[in-house]
């Protein structure tokens, strides 16, 4: 009997009660943080600017959110991310244009049918007048 009691395990007895976790030590004992910018830059020779890569024998800056290609030194990968900018504008411009032409050419259709249809109920007035005559 004493055996089946010791092989019992107990359904909702013996809580669960985890060991306390000591606190935590400083998390740096750096005093690099309380420098200011510019001593850290002097002190440690950070320099902050944008990014730079190379791929494939080029080199490549991330400015205003693009990459852009600096190989070629006369600003050529600048001046094809500008061209590229200005098609993007212009294609849209294109796009907008051709759109008021199409509403331009459905008005003109709309009048030209109303012209139409009012010359008819001209001709057909001028008829029934003759008749009557």
């Amino acid at each position: 009997m004493d055996l089946k009691k010791s092989l019992k395990m107990p359904l909702f007895g013996n809580t669960f009660s985890p060991k306390k976790i000591p606190p935590r030590k400083s998390a740096s004992l750096s005093s690099l943080h309380t420098l200011d910018r510019s001593t850290r830059e002097i002190e440690l020779g950070l320099e902050y600017g944008p990014p730079v890569m190379n791929l494939g024998g080029q080199s490549w800056k991330f400015e205003e959110g693009q990459w852009i290609s600096e190989s070629g030194g006369n600003g050529s990968g600048r001046e094809l991310q500008r061209l590229k900018k200005r098609n993007v504008q212009l294609e849209e411009e294109n796009n907008l244009l051709k759109l008021k032409i199409e509403i331009l050419l459905d008005m003109l259709t709309e009048t030209t049918v109303e012209y139409h249809l009012i010359e008819k109920e001209v001709e057909d007035i001028k008829t029934q007048h003759r008749r009557k005559k």
